[in-house]
């Protein structure tokens, strides 16, 4: 929003503050002014000049040489505008004048002197979208009675500061000039006037107006009959230029600068196109309508139009149809001011592509106290200006009471704020803003529609903050007796990073966001991916269902920038639709290992990633989290068949660990051997405590044991049986060897284990040894059909 500090001026005196400090102000109590433009900045010796002679230069097809009176004196000016023409009132910028980046002097011109120079607006730094369009590639002209030699900063209005306003969403209510100056009266404590709106309605209104949806509760029109359409008085094409719209006429410029001025939305049609009836529905599928921008635009049922009883005549809310523009042409104007139903607006103007000053406003909310208001001062300003007959308004619906009240307590108010203002303060402050305020301790604020944001108590706490002054407010901290804590999945979050960075592994952080083929891979299914409703792009139109694709993409890019051995961990949370409302969200760890885990050059060692590394990772995970872990053959879409297996905790399936399929790593990722974990971070959420225990004193004895067995069973389900049978004289066992070839049959293999005994508190016997290691022989041959290997 542009606010000009002179058109601001002329309803509350602030000719005693620059604009920066007007701007300083503002911003201190709530609205950010995000810059401050000094129109004049870098203009001098410019006035208005009459364009005595004009003739072609006798050298240059495209110069015209012209003879100037610029008020007492006659230059001699060569100009290369097309629009140049004797008689003309033009700006002229004499010798010496300054431009922004540019100075006057005196020039010689294909052999012709020229002693100035004729000015377009752009050359006065005026934007291109600013300018009538017949004058956009040509100089400027006065159309109306101007004095020759007249300073032009003073006539044009360039002596004005403009305050870039930085709104949010909530502050529609400063989305006009009226809005402003409640705020800027509230801020400086002084007196204000509010715009007149008296009309003199003698003219008979003929139209009639049908509303047939619920999306405009309130419809308004005034017909002006006998208007001259013509360019708009100097002083509102000022306004409306310093507030970033183009003039075009008389009539249009007016529902512009009411628009400025009140914050509501009007439009003009000429009444001869319109006919009668006017009609406000919700459009047909398919139905189509030609803008005042020249574009056929297709309309659905979900859109609300105008209409002359039958055609749309113009979109609700966002832009006029061309079928019924205001041109030249045009004798007898309907107004219209209505109020439309914000969400109706906002989907209309999402949908089409099509955003307008109107529509921003609209869909914010407008005041409805405010639709005739803006009428009447329409027709007023169009009648003062153009002439012509004011009918009586014709309307259709009710104006809906934005009015409301809040009960705020003053104890609220200074709890809130940690402060101990009085009740007469706080009321002040509620009155400066416009506030009525009933009651003492429990006050009763009364709200006024055109202050839509104030809903809350917190609200109206708000309000007496950013204007007794937030930097009044007391530092200090909140008194309270709880302690901070870090929620417990935090804890154990970090406890998961903090172990596989000291594995060695480094951290990333990758898009919750994927595309379709993504979330397929590493057993993601389609029934249970999470679409998005408005995706950026193709890419990321899913919720993942894995985090192992993110981080091999993650490779991807290191790989690609010869970083040959590469270790990255993420955590974070992957989506399972279930048919609910919200998806189902589980935090998983995961990680990718590639290259080589170690290479000491000076020792001669370089071992390649492996699914023992991968695995390895995993056991010091668990391990250091107290959870027993066991693992089993497992198939998984895009592992290694023979290279993967499932992680188990207490029988349940918690994540799997092995290396991506040599396809999908190669062909989908371009890396080589891949290998990969990824685990519910749930799962190691246990509540075992470290136990220690005094080192030994008595030796342990140590038994090897090769089993001969067929090769479907599970190493993990033979330690479990071996464990079971053996007592608890076994404190370890581990799994050294795996052999198939010859002297094992083709469908068996050999497992070599060794076994480790002990007891704390004494030696050995042999017998004892013995008699558990034939037990665990007895039991594997039981359960596994296993014969020792000799």
């Amino acid at each position: 929003m542009l606010l000009s500090k002179k058109w601001l001026n002329q309803y509350i005196d602030v000719s005693d503050l620059s604009g920066q400090q007007l701007a300083d102000l503002i911003t201190k109590n709530g609205i950010e002014v995000e810059g401050v433009t000094n129109r004049a900045e870098g203009l001098s010796g410019l006035v208005v000049g009459r364009v005595l002679t004009c003739e072609k230069h006798p050298e240059a097809d495209k110069l015209n040489v012209t003879t100037v009176d610029i008020g007492g004196d006659t230059a001699q000016i060569v100009c290369g505008a097309p629009n140049v023409a004797a008689g003309q009132h033009v700006i002229v910028a004499t010798v010496g004048a300054t431009l922004p980046g540019l100075k006057i002097k005196k020039a010689k011109l294909r052999g012709v002197e020229s002693h100035g120079m004729i000015c377009s607006l752009e050359e006065l730094g005026f934007e291109k979208k600013q300018i009538r369009e017949d004058e956009q590639d040509g100089i400027h002209t006065f159309r109306e009675a101007v004095e020759v030699g007249a300073d032009v900063v003073s006539l044009l209005d360039l002596d004005d500061e403009v305050l870039e306003l930085g709104l949010t969403p909530n502050r529609s209510d400063c989305l006009s000039l009226y809005g402003i100056i409640h705020e800027v009266a509230a801020i400086l404590e002084r007196p204000y006037t509010l715009p007149d709106t008296d009309v003199a309605a003698t003219g008979q209104n003929d139209v009639t107006v049908s509303l047939e949806t619920d999306n405009c509760p309130y419809y308004a029109t005034r017909r002006v009959d006998g208007v001259k359409i013509e360019d708009s008085p100097q002083w509102l094409k000022n306004v409306l230029i310093a507030e970033g719209v183009r003039p075009i006429n008389n009539v249009v410029d007016v529902t512009n600068y009411v628009m400025l001025e009140l914050g509501q939305p009007l439009h003009a049609f000429d009444a001869s196109k319109l006919g009668r009836a006017i009609g406000v529905r919700q459009a047909h599928d398919g139905e189509t309508i030609v803008t005042l921008d020249d574009v056929t635009r297709t309309l659905d049922e979900s859109m609300m139009v105008i209409t002359d009883g039958n055609a749309p005549v113009a979109i609700a809310g966002v832009m006029g149809g061309a079928s019924t523009e205001v041109d030249a042409t045009t004798t007898s104007v309907v107004l219209e001011s209505a109020y439309f139903v914000p969400a109706s607006v906002r989907k209309t103007s999402r949908v089409l592509g099509l955003r307008s000053d109107s529509s921003a406003r609209f869909e914010k909310g407008v005041d409805p106290e405010r639709v005739m208001r803006a009428l009447d001062r329409a027709a007023q300003l169009i009648q003062s200006i153009s002439g012509g007959t004011v009918s009586d308004a014709v309307t259709s619906g009710d104006i809906l009471s934005a009015e409301r009240t809040i009960d705020v307590s003053v104890a609220y108010i200074n709890e809130r704020l940690g402060m101990e203002l009085d009740r007469e303060t706080i009321v002040s402050i509620l009155n400066r803003l416009g506030l009525d305020v009933e009651g003492d301790e429990l006050l009763t604020v009364r709200v006024p529609s055109r202050r839509p944001d104030l809903e809350l108590p917190a609200d109206v706490t708000e309000e007496v903050a950013r204007l007794f002054g937030y930097d009044s407010l007391p530092s200090k901290l909140p008194a309270s007796t709880t302690k901070g804590y870090l929620p417990h999945v935090n804890v154990l979050r970090r406890r998961v990073r903090r172990i596989l960075q000291g594995a060695g592994l480094s951290q990333a952080i990758t898009y919750s966001l994927t595309s379709e083929a993504h979330a397929s891979r590493f057993g993601g299914e389609s029934a249970t991916k999470v679409q998005l409703a408005m995706p950026m792009s193709e890419e990321r139109t899913v919720l993942r269902t894995s985090l192992v694709p993110g981080l091999l993409e993650a490779v991807r890019h290191n790989t690609a920038r010869q970083q040959a051995n590469v270790g990255l961990y993420e955590t974070g949370r992957v989506y399972v639709n279930v048919g609910e409302t919200l998806p189902l969200e589980t935090e998983r760890v995961a990680a990718v290992v590639t290259g080589l885990w170690y290479d000491h050059r000076s020792q001669g060692t370089r071992v390649p990633v492996d699914y023992f590394v991968a695995k390895g990772i995993v056991d010091t995970l668990a391990q250091t989290l107290r959870t027993e872990v066991t693992y089993e053959a497992a198939s998984i879409p895009d592992m290694h068949p023979g290279r993967t297996a499932n992680v188990l905790v207490d029988g349940e399936v918690v994540g799997y660990v092995g290396q991506v399929h040599p396809g999908v790593s190669k062909d989908i990722y371009g890396l080589k051997e891949v290998y990969v974990f990824e685990l519910d971070v749930q799962a190691f959420d246990t509540e075992a405590t470290a136990i220690y225990e005094d080192v030994p004193r008595y030796p342990s004895i140590t038994r090897d044991l090769a089993l001969v067995l067929n090769r479907d069973i599970p190493a993990g389900h033979v330690e479990a049986t071996m464990k079971q049978a053996a007592g608890p004289l076994l404190i370890d066992l581990a799994l050294f060897d795996v052999y198939t070839g010859e002297n094992v049959g083709e469908d068996e293999k050999s497992l070599a284990f060794s076994l480790k005994y002990q007891d704390p508190t004494r030696t050995l016997q042999d017998e004892e040894v013995t008699a558990s290691y034939e037990a665990i022989i007895a039991a594997v041959k039981a359960t596994h059909g296993a014969d020792v290997r000799a």
